[in-house]
Order: C-alpha cells, then structure tokens, then sequence
C-alpha cells in the first residue's frame, strides 16, 4: 500500500515571503516527485480523468513520470492541456482530479498530488512532439486572450485552422496576468506557455477593443467562426453608504493596477499604489486571498478578511487560505459591513459591521446569512478592498449588441458547445458562467473548439 499522505512540497518561509513576491510554492524536485508519482495505484477505470475539465491523462503522464520516460509524460500531458505549468498552480485540484483518487477514500489518506506533479513536468521544459493537421482554409478569430481564448485557438491550431486572437490588454494571459499575483503564478511561467500557443501558428492583436476598436460585426463577417471569451473582468460593488469615500478600491483595481501594470515593482515601473496602515478585505474566495496578501506585502500592517458566512463556506482554496493565516492575515467570520464612515477629509476610517448567523441554506447551497439583532460595532480601517464578485464589462452589451444574453447579464451559450444566437459564433469562459475557474474556461475553451471545427468541416 502506498504512503498515505501526499509528498509535502517545500514553501518559502512566512517570515520572508511576505516581504516580497517570489514564487510561495517551490515545487518538487526529482526525487519528490518520483516519490510522488509513486504512490498513483494506476486505476483501471481511471477515475481522475473524469475530475479534470480538459481530461488529462493523468494515469499515464505520472506513470510515465514514473517510468523516467519524461518526454513520454511532457507529450501526454501537454496534447490535452496547453497551459500545463498555469494549472499545476492555480488549479483548484482538490475539488476535481484529486477529488476522485481512490486514495483520497482511504481512512486517513491523501489523494496523489496531482497538480504538483503537472507542475512539475510542466517545468521541465522538455520540448514536445506537437503535431499539426495540414492547413485549412478557414480562419478563426478569437475574442480575448484569457484561459479560455487561449485554449480553443490552440486546439484549433493544431487542427490546421488559421486562428487570429484579439485582446484588449497589450499582453495575454487575460486573469492569469491582470488578477493573480506574482507569488502565486509568475507572469514568466504565463509568459512561457502563451509562446508555446504562438508556437502553433496563432497570431494575436494586441491593443484592440472589439466592440470598440473594431466593430464585432467586422470580425463576423471577416471569419468563418467566431469564439467570445472576453471574461467577466467589472467589479461588483456593495454599495452601501460611505461607498464614495477614499481609499476604497475593487479587488479587480487593486490587482490590475499590482500584477498588470506592476505596481509591486514601484518605482522600477511607474504605477504607483497606495497601501495604508489596516486594511479590510471584504470577501473570501481566492481573489480576497490574493487581495490581502498582496496588501501585506505592500507595506500593511494590518489586514483583515471579513465574511458574512463562516470558516466552511468560504469559497477559498484551503492552499490559499493556510498560506494567508501564516503570513498573519486576521479573519473575521460571519461579520457584514453596512456602513463605511469617513473623516473631514472624505477618507476611509471605519466599517460599521453586522454579526451574522446561518439560517437555511440559499440557491449557492450554502446557508443564508442573517443578521443577528442588536450585534454592530465598528472596525476601524483606513483602506477598504471589495473582493465579492465580478461582472461583465458594458463593453459586451454596447459592442456585442446582437448576441443574447440571459438574465444575468451573461452570454447566454449551449452549455456543451458554447454556441450562441449566431450562426458561426461560440462564446466559453467566465463572458457565460461568471467567475469561474482557469481549468472550468480551458473546459469550455476545449468544447467550443470541438463544435467550431465540426461546423467548419461539415456546415
């Protein structure tokens, strides 16, 4: 019988991470990860794959990894998946592959560190025998740069499409650079897998607005196929009074302005951030983790996570959250701000806060917040970031005036192909189910590139 527990992997030290943005993670050596790979019982019926949205092989790549056949396990990982180093790290593993290990069923054990392992093989930078179909006369353009973007364009590359990716920011990588900082996904490591996309003979415009910039009804009638994945990137705000007073930002602001336009590297770069001495983090989902671990690695001296329900429901990763309690972040559990109060200067100085308690669950499945009678009191801040939950940009409703769109305000798409109101037109990513995650958009990114190339080929 295997080892129950997973291989640990080494992390920086709290002490020090939280003084700069190096990489947390340090990631496997060889002899960890063979160590690892070791522990897979190579089931018959293969239940991992099932857990993974772009079906990975994951049996064979770790047995490969086993075998020493490293070449063997780059190519088997990288012809399902062609961002394999972003997802080993961001991926929220233990809710799909891992989540289905027979280990993980065992009394007391751990599934097998899947994503570590796909990280690891991922960046080894073993170059992979990639093989694409003869050209086809067809072109695709691709709207958005971002995890679905740019994995249908690659998968319709390797079909012998001549794919065309648009995007408004002037790199790719959509969320993976503008929303995850760097010491959870190094923009070198997102850098390396787009070129690997560029690789396979996808050209991209950068700069360009569709909708804006360009007419979408221009890019309908120049391709044959169109694929929508502009994301889902506007914040949302509670809008309770006091919202208008100073020093309180959208996590989507916050984030930009430090991972895209490396404020984090002040004054190498000319982005200047302002960081105050307590700041309050409304949310608790993994971009409220990445929110408050970069306010303490920007100077805070004290940052609070507040969360209307407890500890059990937060959304969070418990990676991110583990690492968040090490670098002294506080936690506030079943507390909702109501008011911001300000001083004569318009700038934040408090958060007038409800204790809440859970009553019966509501349509997320989790158990409805309720207020708790006579329970305010008042937390002092000086800096607010709202982290709970974004929108579509207006630029879809403005630009893209004649796709439908459902009650959400989202891209209303077939669920299984991503299809939309229009004749040629697909849409996949965060544009149709919200906020997401990076492998769910790859899932959808996956599934559009599937029915664009059967309704290329066969009308």
């Amino acid at each position: 019988m295997p080892d129950k527990s997973k291989t640990r992997m080494r992390e920086l030290d709290p002490s020090y991470r939280i003084g700069c943005f190096e990489e947390v993670a340090l990631g496997y050596n060889m002899e960890e990860a063979l160590k690892e790979a070791s522990r897979c019982l190579q089931c018959k019926n293969e239940p991992c794959i099932a857990g993974c949205p772009v079906e990975i092989d994951i049996p064979g790549f770790i047995k490969a990894l086993r075998d020493g056949d490293l070449g063997k396990s780059a190519n088997l990982l990288k012809s399902a998946n062609n961002l394999p180093a972003i997802c080993g790290r961001v991926c929220p593993q233990e809710r799909q592959c891992e989540a289905r290990c027979v280990l993980g069923r065992v009394p007391g054990g751990e599934p097998v560190a899947i994503g570590r392992l796909e990280r690891f093989v991922a960046d080894l930078d073993i170059p992979v025998e990639t093989v694409i179909k003869r050209p086809r006369s067809a072109r695709v353009a691709v709207i958005g740069a971002g995890p679905a973007g740019l994995t249908v364009a690659a998968d319709l590359a390797r079909e012998g499409f001549k794919v065309t990716i648009y995007e408004a920011f002037h790199t790719a990588g959509g969320v993976l650079v503008y929303g995850i900082p760097e010491f959870r996904l190094p923009k070198s490591i997102v850098s390396k897998e787009v070129e690997f996309v560029k690789e396979l003979g996808v050209e991209f415009v950068f700069n360009e607005i569709v909708g804006r910039t360009i007419p979408f009804e221009e890019i309908v009638d120049k391709y044959a196929a169109v694929f929508v994945g502009i994301g889902a990137g506007a914040p949302r705000f509670m809008g309770i009074p006091g919202s208008n007073l100073n020093n309180i930002f959208s996590a989507s602001e916050f984030l930009t302005r430090v991972n895209l336009m490396k404020a984090y590297l002040f004054p190498e770069y000319d982005t200047p951030v302002k960081i105050k001495d307590r700041v309050a983090v409304i949310g608790a989902g993994n971009v409220t983790m990445d929110a408050a671990r970069t306010a303490k690695r920007l100077g805070a001296k004290e940052v609070h996570v507040v969360y209307r329900r407890s500890e059990d429901e937060m959304p969070a990763r418990l990676e991110e959250y583990h690492h968040a309690i090490e670098e002294s972040i506080q936690f506030h559990w079943l507390t909702l701000p109501v008011e911001y109060s300000g001083d004569i200067n318009n700038n934040v100085t408090g958060m007038k806060c409800v204790r809440m308690t859970l009553g019966e669950p509501d349509s997320s499945g989790r158990r409805r917040p309720v207020p708790v009678d006579g329970s305010e009191f008042i937390m002092e801040v000086d800096m607010v970031i709202e982290a709970i939950g974004q929108t579509p940009n207006a630029i879809l409703r403005a630009g893209f005036p004649s796709i439908g769109l459902n009650k959400w305000g989202s891209i209303d798409a077939d669920e299984s192909t991503g299809a939309v109101n229009l004749k040629g037109v697909y849409a996949g990513g965060d544009i149709v189910t919200g906020a997401a995650t990076v492998i769910e958009a790859m899932g959808a990114g996956k599934r559009s590139a599937v029915a664009i190339k059967k309704f290329l080929l066969e009308g």
